[in-house]
């Protein structure tokens, strides 16, 4: 036993490891099939793109290596410096930061850029794995529940001052860890009725929402039990509903960007823009459905080599995997990734350390939000909102920030014994 606790190599879960680096070898040549020409057929040429991440793959893998012979306890005793750090630098790159592609959120480091949203992500579930790991926390406390809304809420609106949507919104996935450290079901039940509501007010109008309301608002009256404080309790939910219903269309009239209201419109169906905010996604369907069962090979994809669909080593990566591997070589990535989330969630289940255990579930919830997202863009199931496919996209920052955030769970894991 003392000799396992001293190597840690003798206890990680391999599995994930091998998971990992099958995912970041794909996402690889997949990088290379989504930019190939025939002026550049070397994966290992440092001026393109899969040159690059190359670089990035290298690097990758020795933060992983270092994480693994760090003190495991270096995370939880600075999870709170690290946090702060993170919060720091993204307040730096509002002032002195690039901005790409719209968004003010990058750092020009010589000929590569840094992305301090992505470092946040693991470095907030290091903080909230630190808190709820505390002594004395009682989830139904007032400030149980505050204090962990504050902690993603810094990061998610410095983010959204960046106008980074997307990285913003991954902060929701939290949700379901608040919830499995024992907060109401009530707040996931709140959150999918926000969002029908919210999508019922985009699609019909809010006369006809808020006419609904109060339909449902009739029926609940007739069938409760009629006491003061049902009633009272019933026209305040009445009345927040109603005006939840005016806000919505009030924000995204008032607040949202031109291309973000068309792309919530194509969406849902009420504009068919094909050659501006729905090309992208059209195109991403269309080379999917063109890979058929089996796909038309590696390197073949013709929508691939002639640039139909943009960001496509990027966002839209996927959409090669279609292409050239089919429906088969699709459902193989999905399954895998399904199966790397599940093994998280169990290993986080047997950890010991409650940091540990917390922190998994981050990992597991972080990871499914950018898995379920990303490939519902490229076949058109949510908005456009530029995150990454995890180890698989073109990308350092992204990279970098997904081996941390992975690794650290993995040297957690190996410690399990040692760690209470």
């Amino acid at each position: 036993m003392v000799r396992e606790r001293n190597n840690v190599f003798n206890n990680i879960d391999w599995t994930l490891v091998i998971i990992y680096l099958i995912l970041v070898l794909m996402g690889w040549l997949n990088i290379y099939a989504a930019v190939y020409n025939e002026d550049h057929k070397s994966i290992f040429d440092l001026s393109q793109s899969y040159g690059k991440q190359m670089l990035w793959i290298s690097t990758s893998l020795f933060i992983g290596l270092v994480i693994l012979l760090t003190d495991a306890r270096f995370f939880s005793t600075f999870a709170y410096l690290i946090y702060g750090i993170t919060i720091l630098s993204l307040i730096a790159v509002l002032l002195v930061g690039s901005e790409v592609s719209g968004s003010k959120s990058w750092f020009e480091i010589g000929g590569f850029r840094l992305q301090p949203a992505e470092f946040a992500k693991f470095a907030t579930n290091l903080a909230i794995a630190r808190f709820f790991s505390g002594q004395h926390i009682n989830v139904r406390d007032f400030k149980t529940r505050v204090i962990p809304l504050i902690l993603l809420g810094i990061p998610g609106l410095l983010i959204l001052l960046q106008n980074d949507t997307g990285s913003a919104l991954v902060y929701s996935s939290f949700i379901l860890v608040l919830y499995r450290m024992g907060m109401s079901g009530n707040l996931l039940l709140a959150g999918a009725l926000v969002v029908l509501v919210a999508l019922s007010t985009l699609m019909v109008g809010h006369i006809y929402v808020s006419g609904l309301l109060v339909i449902l608002a009739g029926l609940l009256f007739a069938f409760m039990k009629r006491n003061r404080r049902n009633i009272i309790n019933l026209m305040a939910l009445l009345a927040l509903g109603i005006g939840f219903t005016f806000s919505v269309e009030y924000v995204v009239e008032n607040f949202l960007e031109e291309h973000q209201k068309t792309r919530i419109n194509v969406l849902l169906g009420k504009e068919l823009d094909l050659k501006g905010a729905g090309y992208n996604v059209n195109q991403s369907k269309i080379a999917i459905g063109s890979g058929g069962f089996l796909g038309k090979g590696y390197l073949n994809g013709t929508q691939t080599k002639y640039n139909f669909v943009p960001e496509q080593s990027t966002d839209f990566i996927f959409c090669t995997v279609g292409e050239e591997w089919g429906f088969v070589g699709s459902l193989v990535i999905i399954v895998l990734f399904l199966y790397f989330l599940i093994r998280i969630i169990n290993l986080a289940e047997r950890q010991r350390s409650d940091f540990s255990r917390i922190y998994g579930y981050g990992v597991a919830a972080i990871l499914f939000f950018h898995f379920m997202i990303n490939i519902g863009m490229t076949i058109g199931l949510v908005p456009v909102i530029g995150i990454p496919l995890p180890f698989f996209s073109y990308g350092g920052s992204s990279l970098w920030a997904f081996t941390i955030l992975l690794f650290i769970f993995i040297k957690q894991d190996a410690n399990r014994n040692a760690l209470l």
